[in-house]
């Protein structure tokens, strides 16, 4: 695989030559999103971004193929903390899909394990088909993925020529819109669970309909709250930081994770919060079926996460 010269991984005859350590940051905490480029891995862009903003406390919430584009979030300094909140996000993807033949590893970049065939279906038959993958069903990962046999990555095992056995997983599906058709291919918009493999829809929805299929291009356009029209292309960070201006691209922590109402605290309940004490919150702002809430200081920082313990009083699982 062809990676860009600044993104080749490490270990490589071209391999980035890393010296000394990198300097912590202590101004930049919160979430950067990036709009990954096709050809590099997701850690790949991890190891940039501790270069371009001078820290190794970065993080991606959720992988995306070295094929797929798009919306990968980068949670930076004491924000890395928050990481298990953002585990359950939902995804939106823009896929297009080659019909005539399948792939080991269910797209573009495979070898082929069928023989080309001329795709003869409609698009109404073709959208009668998508309603298998439209709402809750189980899906086989690609036996080329991120997810682990026994510790594993099945990716590691399948490049050995070691045969994976993945278990059908439960997925999601809240909607699959066919954007395009035009033979032999199609778009489709999908919004789906995380842990959803779009490989795995293509090379199903190719099996369903005789001919194979494969995905050809994943651009993903939202994970969670976070969505390509707040994403930097590595390029834009890289001169933001070099005009001294990266925080620009920086979500702080008060602005995460909207889900979770906030509370004010004042000087003294915050100490009492870092110390691991429980701190009541107004019933007036807090409604009675909040799990979780965030502690902020009256400075607009990101204090704690509390979890309810009982109507009103939260205790902080999670202190920043």
């Amino acid at each position: 695989m062809l990676y860009p010269p600044e993104l080749r991984p490490h270990g490589g005859k071209h391999a980035p030559i890393l010296t000394g350590c990198y300097p912590e940051s202590v101004e930049l905490d919160g979430v950067i999103v990036v709009d990954k480029a096709a050809g590099c891995t997701s850690h790949d862009v991890v190891n940039r971004v501790r270069r371009i903003a001078g820290t190794r406390r970065v993080g991606h919430l959720g992988t995306l193929d070295p094929l797929a584009t798009g919306v990968l979030p980068l949670v930076i300094g004491r924000a890395t903390r928050l990481a298990q909140f953002f585990t359950a996000n939902s995804k939106r993807y823009d896929a297009w899909i080659t019909f005539g033949n399948s792939t080991d590893s269910y797209d573009r970049d495979g070898e082929p394990t069928s023989e080309s065939l001329q795709p003869s279906f409609t698009r109404e038959e073709l959208d009668r088909a998508l309603d298998a993958f439209r709402g809750t069903f189980l899906l086989t990962p690609p036996p080329v993925s991120a997810k682990k046999i026994g510790g594993v990555p099945a990716y590691k095992l399948a490049r050995k020529h070691i045969e994976v056995d993945l278990k059908p997983v439960e997925v999601t599906v809240n909607a699959l819109d066919l954007a395009v058709f035009d033979p032999p291919r199609a778009r489709l918009l999908i919004c789906c669970s995380a842990g959803t493999y779009v490989r795995s829809i293509a090379h199903e929805l190719g099996r369903a309909l005789g001919c194979g299929a494969y995905l050809d291009t994943l651009r993903r356009t939202a994970s969670g709250e976070f969505t390509i029209e707040g994403a930097h292309t590595l390029d834009q960070l890289r001169d933001l930081a070099a005009q001294d201006r990266l925080n620009e691209a920086l979500i702080a922590g008060p602005a995460l994770l909207p889900q979770f109402p906030g509370e004010l605290v004042d000087g003294v309940t915050a100490g009492q919060i870092r110390q691991g004490r429980d701190f009541r919150v107004s019933p007036f702002r807090i409604g009675l079926d909040a799990r979780y809430v965030k502690a902020l200081s009256k400075e607009g920082e990101l204090i704690a996460i509390g979890e309810a313990r009982l109507p009103h009083l939260y205790h902080p699982i999670l202190v920043l």
